[in-house]
């Protein structure tokens, strides 16, 4: 049995690699740090795979061009980057798919016509693509946040497809207006239906995945298009911003995931919450995980009814 390696033991192996680029597995086996030793080394916080079969030190800088570097470890120069690999190239990590910050996600590339790659670390597949369709970045070809948009809206579950297109209309790249104009020229295609519905939904002031999805709840309970982050400033300078909400109507809704509003944050939340019901007289409804995905997902009949509730009372004359 191999003995366990010493604290220096594992510097030295982290001394073998790149410290200044990415690598793949097969660099690194000639480098002598094989599987097991790579493995170590993530446990250890010294190296990282943000993609399958490429590393880099823990220490890299995430920008754009080291994206573009990791991507051009495993992409051949003819085949384009599309969908979520795409999207995630461009900076709209929402457009992960649930989990994929866990485990190291696959490359969805294209190949041009005739040709499908033999690679276990990508999704491939052909694609129509025309030339406006497609960028160049660090000799990487990938398509541009538009078209990017308009495949993630068509192509992925409607909950994961909105909060993609969400996070690409961060970016600045293209408005809403020309999304919804770009998707004429998808007639035919598949799932443009989806994509079409979508689209006018797509807010750039989403803050994260699961807030898309508890927009998109709303949205299928009926309530009027909502605003995303209303801001609400205290009388002292102070502020806050309701995450989902009507502000003439003063409706809202609060999406508590659990990342951000654990038990450590229950007074907080509960004291801010209080001020906004009691001090600025919002009606808000609170949604956790639960509450939007999954078989006891219940947002959509709790938001309609609280919405009539809160109208109802809003119409009383007042005494």
């Amino acid at each position: 049995m191999a003995r366990p390696l010493t604290p220096q033991g594992i510097l030295d192996l982290a001394a073998r690699l790149p410290a200044d680029r990415p690598y793949t597995a097969a660099e690194a086996d000639r480098r002598g740090v094989n599987t097991h030793h790579r493995r170590l080394l993530i446990r250890s916080g010294m190296i990282v795979s943000r993609l399958k079969g490429t590393f880099h030190a823990a220490g890299l800088k995430d920008t754009l061009e080291l994206r573009v570097a990791i991507l051009r470890l495993v992409v051949p120069a003819d085949c384009v980057v599309t969908d979520r690999t795409a999207a995630w190239l461009w900076g709209a990590a929402m457009a992960l798919a649930p989990g994929d910050h866990l485990e190291v996600p696959k490359v969805s590339v294209f190949a041009p016509p005739g040709r499908r790659l033999r690679n276990e670390l990508a999704r491939s597949g052909e694609r129509q693509l025309a030339g406006q369709d497609v960028v160049e970045l660090g000799g990487l070809r990938v398509t541009t946040p538009l078209r990017t948009a308009c495949d993630v809206l068509r192509l992925l579950h409607r909950d994961q497809a909105l909060a993609a297109a969400d996070a690409l209309a961060a970016l600045q790249q293209f408005t809403v207006d020309e999304l919804v104009s770009e998707l004429l020229r998808f007639k035919g295609y598949r799932h443009v239906v989806q994509a079409r519905t979508l689209a006018p939904l797509v807010d750039h002031r989403s803050q994260s995945a699961m807030e898309s999805t508890s927009r998109l709840r709303w949205h299928d309970a009926g309530l009027p298009r909502p605003e995303c982050q209303v801001v609400e400033v205290a009388p002292d300078g102070g502020w806050c911003a309701v995450d989902i909400g009507l502000p003439e109507d003063r409706f809202g809704l609060e999406y508590f995931g659990e990342e951000w509003h654990g038990e450590a944050q229950e007074d907080h939340d509960e004291a801010r919450l209080e001020w906004l019901r009691e001090e600025r007289r919002w009606t808000l409804v609170v949604a956790r995980k639960h509450h939007v995905l999954g078989p006891r997902q219940d947002l959509v009949p709790r938001l309609q009814a609280t919405w009539n509730l809160h109208r109802a009372r809003s119409r009383r004359p007042v005494a």
